[in-house]
């Protein structure tokens, strides 16, 4: 298999699952993954800003901006001063948003359990290792 088999067999994966992932999330709970995605970061990073975002998600600071602006406007983030640094802001899930967000995490689960049933546990595992050995080298 040449490099160039093996990118158009990851890109074609990537957005067969992107597409799977994205339609549960907005038929089930109106949540599209370019927004659940950024909702994760923010509960996961703690004083999570915009460039925090963009860091973990591999996207540019106005995209990552772009996204929070969507999710503030449906009330599922607030942003706040930064308490270190005066010229940024902190991002924070509402309690409409973590609630969202827990339950949006439970069928992208499941939605993801069911497109990758084909692949035995051990196989999950060792796709994992490969994809993050793959990225290990690159920058964060």
């Amino acid at each position: 298999m040449t490099g160039e088999d093996l990118l158009r067999l990851l890109v074609r994966t990537q957005i067969h699952l992107w597409e799977a992932a994205d339609s549960a999330l907005r038929d089930t709970h109106d949540l599209p993954l370019a927004r659940y995605l950024p909702m994760r970061v923010i509960e996961q990073v703690p004083d999570c800003r915009i460039q925090d975002i963009a860091e973990q998600l591999a996207i540019t600071n106005s995209g990552a901006s772009q996204a929070v602006d969507k999710i503030e406007r449906s009330g599922h983030a607030q942003r706040r001063p930064n308490p270190t640094d005066r010229r940024s802001s902190v991002v924070e899930l509402t309690a409409s948003g973590r609630e969202l967000l827990d339950a949006a995490a439970k069928t992208l689960d499941q939605e993801m359990r069911r497109n990758l049933k084909v692949l035995p546990e051990t196989a999950r595992r060792q796709m994992a290792d490969s994809l993050e050995a793959l990225l290990a080298p690159l920058p964060d």
